[in-house]
């Protein structure tokens, strides 16, 4: 079968008819696809809203990462563990109503609450605790216990 030059170059432009053809439609369904909105407006109108939309979009994203950060390092300030223990410290009461709280911060800094209940009255006793340990004076072995339970408590969640 011997193909003229003609029918050669005839079937090369159909080739290329249906080549262009495809890109055409592909390109006028993406467009359609564009103005789906109802607006009939210019292409590079619409390419210069998408533009603006993420120009806007990344500086509302950059103002919510500095939210996030600023949220996330005031947080680690906030009480987040708090534990308490109870006890005797006498022999002579009964019960354990004598108490110790702690409440701290995600690096074990805050305050250490201790109340010693006796026969004549109910005395409270407040002391700082920075990373763990007491800041002016020494940690009962109590108020060490409430301590590791509201480091516990927060580990456990």
């Amino acid at each position: 079968m011997n193909l003229s030059p003609s029918v050669f170059v005839n079937v090369l432009y159909l080739f290329w008819f249906l080549v262009l053809t495809f890109f055409v439609v592909r390109f006028y369904l993406y467009y359609a696809r564009l103005t789906k909105n109802g607006k009939k407006e210019s292409l590079p109108h619409l390419l210069d809203d998408l533009l603006k939309d993420r120009d806007e979009t990344r500086k509302a994203l950059e103002i919510l990462n500095k939210k996030y950060d600023t949220l996330e390092n005031e947080g680690n300030l906030h009480i987040q563990k708090v534990g308490l223990e109870r006890f005797n410290p006498f022999k002579d009461t009964g019960g354990d109503q004598s108490f110790v709280l702690a409440l701290v911060d995600k690096e074990d800094t805050g305050v250490i609450i201790s109340s010693l209940h006796t026969r004549t009255g109910t005395r409270w006793y407040a002391k700082k605790v920075v990373k763990g340990k007491g800041s002016e004076y020494e940690l009962s072995d109590e108020e060490l216990k409430a301590l590791k339970g509201a480091r516990s408590l927060k580990e456990t969640k």
